[in-house]
């Protein structure tokens, strides 16, 4: 393949009641919501987007909230756990965070790392990464986690397959990642020279039940290409190679492609462009629901369809509320 990733993009996985979910990922881990939109193939539910100040690539865990959604099940064929990167030294202090908003935590070790495990509210489940790399990105500075303990973006995602070598193989030879690690039945691959934001760790796992894509799991991983024009460049290979590839669809804050790996994962190919203040400005992310202009014409029916939601200060802290 001539297209290499440069890592990762989002994460997009299916919630429950929209308040919850935004209580949590703001001030349970500090992010920001960055863009408040909806499921532009079901616009009766939200599509929200979390990151960064700014919604950088990488930075982003997006969710499709559907109140009365019924439970997942986490299995096979699907990617398993999503890690966040924060600084080496930040684990006790998240540790009594979360313990402070009555989540649960619990301290572990992979690959190598010190990760703390929590689930948000649908039992989704988020890791914490003490990388020993140091992440150069910057955090988003809330009110509820400081910047010296601050989620610095997305740092890996598991994939859970049944057989790992169709999946392996796609992840190397069609999206140019390397594998980097190999520790019994889990094989890390990177993104060019690796990283936080850059890793996919594959685990086989023959006698996992399928997984069941509904709450509290995650319906598709993203990977990052800089424009619009190597991503045709790039489903074009991928058509020839033999994967069954979706046009190229317009999502506003960037175009994606899709198509679903022999594991069972679904991937997308999402670009870095135009990015999320293409529609209202840094300062006031995330405050107002945002509808591309083919939804303009029922946007009374759709702001009558979608749960009336309430943002915290801290997630437009210089714009008053």
């Amino acid at each position: 393949m001539t297209a290499r990733t440069s890592g990762l993009h989002h994460v997009t996985a299916i919630a429950g009641d929209p308040q919850r979910n935004i209580d949590f990922y703001i001030e349970g881990l500090g992010l920001r919501l960055v863009k408040r939109t909806v499921n532009f193939d079901d616009p009766s539910t939200y599509h929200l987007y979390y990151g960064d100040e700014s919604g950088n690539p990488g930075s982003l865990m997006t969710f499709f909230p559907w109140r009365g959604v019924p439970k997942g099940r986490v299995g096979a064929g699907q990617s398993t756990s999503t890690a966040f990167s924060v600084p080496q030294d930040s684990l006790g202090w998240w540790k009594d965070h979360f313990a402070g908003l009555g989540v649960e935590p619990t301290l572990t070790s992979s690959t190598g790392e010190d990760r703390l495990l929590v689930r948000d509210p649908d039992g989704l489940v988020i890791e914490l990464v003490a990388s020993s790399t140091t992440d150069p990105r910057d955090p988003w500075d809330s009110a509820s986690v400081p910047a010296e303990h601050a989620v610095r973006g997305q740092h890996s995602s598991v994939l859970t397959v049944g057989d790992p070598a169709g999946t392996l193989r796609v992840l190397t030879e069609d999206l140019g990642m390397s594998i980097v690690e190999e520790d019994g039945t889990r094989t890390r691959v990177a993104a060019g020279e690796g990283g936080p934001g850059c890793f996919v760790d594959v685990v086989a796992d023959p006698r996992a039940q399928d997984g069941l894509t509904a709450g509290g799991t995650v319906h598709h991983i993203a990977f990052r290409v800089p424009d619009q024009a190597t991503q045709e460049q790039w489903r074009q290979e991928l058509v020839e190679r033999g994967h069954h590839v979706t046009s190229i669809l317009d999502r506003q804050y960037f175009t994606s492609i899709y198509f679903r790996e022999p594991g069972g994962v679904l991937f997308e190919i999402a670009t870095d462009t135009p990015g999320f203040d293409v529609d209202e400005p840094l300062l006031e992310l995330g405050r107002s629901l945002k509808l591309p202009p083919w939804l303009e014409p029922s946007r009374e029916a759709i702001e009558h369809s979608v749960a009336p939601i309430a943002l915290p200060q801290e997630n437009n802290p210089a714009v008053e509320q």
